[in-house]
This record gives structure tokens, C-alpha cells and sequence, in this order.
């Protein structure tokens, strides 16, 4: 993603018009590859996150109707921005999303756009290592059939992530070079709804089957609710990895790669429905910000759950090194945009990194945090309002001016974002003030 200054000098001159007319405009200086079906594939990989652990306690805190119509809307204009990025990215032909920043506003643009992508990526290892904390004591446990009381070691999530991390992802992202998978997830979800029946036993939630409410709820507000918008926010962050993608794509036109996120959006759209609804219907008020989470407390030695938390484990557990990668590079070329490779520095990024995210997972309460927090200022600022500032600025007014409606369009979409960050926040800081937030126990 990252370019050194006179890469990035020679891929403008590539890229941009020449007077004389002796080399057409092309979006990349090579012949992409990657066929429209794989480009799909990648691009819903790179959509697909842990934020769809979260989506049935997003429902359970909005109402089905509430939920459809959030998601809908993210949905659609996760969409608009990715074409605003490939409108401003055809103009001058870069292939970065920091790079598109770095063209728009120069060095502050490319460091904003570097800060968001390393805060949203820290969020996307910190909630993976969250749910190996939380899920690995649960495949332990029912691997030696034991009960959840017992105070040994291997059963203390705390332990069992910063061991992890040291043994299996360190070592990964150590190497000088290098998607997790919740389809079965999914299939799970949709499988369990017909096999859980609510009421549920007094012992499991430490409610009575009196107070339990096993009807959906089509329409709800409460302290919680200001969590979906950044929920839903999270869930759909791929921006910085759009162009790249459109560099590989075989024969790419602006239209051919708009049609790649459309679809993928709609796949991904699709199966988040798919995974919230069926997830709340089980579970209703009772559902935890961290879905899977919530069946250990039906049957904490069920077979096929045990199946689905070895998947989704060994996925994130591989994915972190991989997202680890694009952070130390922003942070070497944040802090050293000058040196060249050092393997003490470059173990010295990892090892912080990670010792920092472990710090995070070890005293967060529940994943919900890290998804309100992230959701709500990273996510806004790479869905929303960077894509439209970019395409403002590097958008030539004399092809667009400043009045037409397109760039007003992309204004009100800015505003749009930067109200939501706003008002997210506050929701949430409310929240944690009042002491309201209960996630980790269910409602």
C-alpha cells in the first residue's frame, strides 16, 4: 500500500494525462490478473470481519424492522463511497487509498488516512484476539469435559491469548513477508435456530421463563441502541482494500470494479441479515454482543458449536499476523519513511503492537468496546468522510465545479459522517458514564 516518494512520483507521471499524447492513461503500470469472480470473493473476504459476532445484539437493541433499515442504509452507502474512491482514483491514477489522501492534502492527507487505516486494523486484531480469550477457554473445557468453575490456568482466557499470541501469532508476523472464513458461522446460526427453544432453563440466563420475552421485537430504543450504527460501521469497512483489488482485477474499468463491490456488498449484506436475525430469533434478549459466546450457556459440550469455535479460532488466529502487517508498515512509514529494512526495528513494531493489543483484550469486559470505538471514529472517517473530502479535492473543478451537484453530494455525505462519529461518541461515552452497559452478561 505504501509507496516511497519517487515510486509514488513515477506512478503519477504513469498515470497522469500527457500533453503530447504518446501514452494512454492507464490505472495501473501492469496488466491485472485477478478474474471479476475472485475479485468478488476477496473483496467480501475483506468485508467479512468479526463484526458479524455482534449484529443479532445489534437487533436485539434496534427491532428487526430498525435493524433491516440501518443495515440497508450503511450497506448502500458503503457502496457510494467506494465510488467516490474509484471516481477521485481514475483522475490521478493512484492505487492507495493513503496515497489518495497524500494527493488530495498532501502530508497531513496521507497521515489521517494512515492513522484510520492502523486504528482500524488495531481494532480488527484487538477483537480477534478478544475472541480467542473468550472462546478458547470454551474449547478447552469442552474438549476435557470439565466444569467451567475450575480455577486452572489453561481455562483463564487472559492467559490463553497472551500465550497464543506468543507462540503461534508473533512468530508469524515476524516473518519478513507473507481471510478468515464465518460461512460455517453462519450455517451454524441458522441450523441452532431450530434446535434451541426459548423459554430456556431458570439456570442458563438467571432469569425465570416469566420474565423472558420469546416474541421478536419489530422496533426498539435503549441505552444500547447507540451501538449499531458503529456495529454495523465496522462490519462494513473494506475501503482501503478497494484499490488494490482493482489494481489486480483482469480488464478494470471504474464500472467493472463498481460492479465487484456492489456485489460482494450484497453478499455480505445478505449473510449479516441472515446471521442477525436468525441469532436474535434464538436468543432474543438474551443474545451477548459476542454471538458465539451466547450457546455455552445452552450446552457448553455441543459438537458442532465445538466444530464452528475450532473454524473461526484457527481463522483469526492466522488472520492477525496478516492484518499486523499493513500497521507496521504504517508505522514505519509514519516514524522511518527514510530507512531501510531493520530486523530490530522490525521485531520492535511487532512485539509492541502486540503486547499493546493484549493489554486491550485483557481488560476490555467484552468485544462490544472495541466495536463502538472503532466503529465509531476509524470506520466513519474511512467510509465516509475521507472518500468524499479525496474526491472533492482532487476531482478537477473545471470538469466538476464546486456547485455541481455530485461534489454538494459528497459534502452532505462528509457532514453525514462526521455527525454520525460525533454523535456516536457521545452516545457511547454516556453510555460507559452511566454505568449502562451490560453486555457481557446478555440484557
Amino acid at each position: 500500500r505504501f509507496e516511497d516518494a519517487e515510486g509514488n512520483q513515477a506512478e503519477n507521471e504513469e498515470f497522469l494525462p500527457n500533453s503530447e499524447g504518446k501514452k494512454p492513461m492507464r490505472f495501473t503500470d501492469f496488466e491485472g490478473k485477478t478474474s471479476f469472480g475472485m475479485s468478488v470473493f476477496n473483496l467480501g473476504n475483506a468485508i467479512m470481519g468479526s463484526g458479524i459476532l455482534g449484529l443479532a445484539y445489534a437487533m436485539a437493541n434496534t427491532g428487526i424492522i430498525l435493524f433491516l433499515f440501518l443495515l440497508s442504509a450503511v450497506a448502500a452507502l458503503s457502496s457510494y463511497s467506494i465510488h467516490l474512491l474509484l471516481k477521485a482514483s481514475g483522475v490521478v491514477g493512484i492505487r492507495a487509498y493513503e496515497q489518495l489522501g497524500l494527493r488530495a492534502f498532501g502530508t497531513p492527507g496521507k497521515m489521517a488516512a494512515g492513522i484510520a487505516i492502523t486504528l482500524q486494523n488495531i481494532g480488527a486484531m484487538s477483537s480477534y484476539l478478544y475472541i480467542v480469550k473468550s472462546e478458547f477457554p470454551l474449547v478447552i473445557q469442552a474438549f476435557l469435559k470439565t466444569d467451567s468453575a475450575t480455577d486452572m490456568w489453561y481455562l483463564n482466557g487472559n492467559y490463553l491469548v497472551v500465550l497464543v499470541s506468543v507462540t503461534i501469532i508473533l512468530p508469524l508476523a515476524l516473518m519478513k513477508q507473507l481471510g478468515e472464513c464465518f460461512l460455517p458461522f453462519l450455517i451454524c446460526v441458522i441450523y441452532k435456530k431450530f434446535h434451541i427453544s426459548c423459554p430456556f432453563e431458570d439456570y442458563v440466563f438467571n432469569s425465570t421463563a416469566e420474565d423472558e420475552s420469546c416474541s421478536p421485537r419489530m422496533f426498539t430504543l435503549n441505552s444500547q441502541t447507540a451501538y449499531t450504527i458503529p456495529i454495523l460501521a465496522f462490519a462494513f469497512v473494506c475501503h482501503p482494500e478497494v484499490l488494490p483489488i482493482y489494481t489486480e482485477l483482469r480488464n478494470p474499468t471504474q464500472r467493472r470494479m463498481q460492479h465487484v463491490s456492489n456485489i460482494s456488498i450484497l453478499v455480505m449484506y445478505t449473510m449479516y441479515f441472515l446471521a442477525a436475525l436468525f441469532g436474535y430469533l434464538t436468543f432474543y434478549d438474551n443474545v451477548e454482543a459476542e454471538l458465539l459466546h451466547t450457546y455455552s450457556r445452552i450446552d457448553p459440550y455441543d459438537t458442532l458449536m465445538l466444530c464452528v469455535r475450532l473454524a473461526v479460532l484457527t481463522a483469526v488466529t492466522l488472520t492477525v499476523p496478516i492484518v499486523l502487517f499493513p500497521v507496521r508498515r504504517a508505522f514505519q512509514q509514519m516514524l522511518f519513511p527514510n530507512k531501510t529494512f531493520n530486523w530490530l526495528r522490525h521485531i520492535a513494531i511487532a512485539v509492541t503492537l502486540l503486547t499493546f493489543i493484549n493489554i486491550l483484550v485483557i481488560f476490555a469486559p467484552n468485544i462490544l468496546p472495541i466495536f463502538g470505538i472503532i466503529g465509531a471514529t476509524s470506520a466513519p472517517c474511512l467510509i465516509f468522510i475521507f472518500p468524499a473530502i479525496f474526491y472533492i479535492r482532487i476531482v478537477p473543478k473545471d470538469v466538476e465545479p464546486m456547485h455541481s451537484t455530485p461534489k454538494i453530494v459528497a459534502a452532505c455525505f462528509a457532514c453525514l459522517g462526521f455527525l454520525f462519529m460525533i454523535m456516536s461518541l457521545s452516545f457511547i461515552i454516556i453510555d460507559w458514564t452511566t454505568g449502562s452497559n451490560n453486555a457481557g452478561s446478555g440484557h
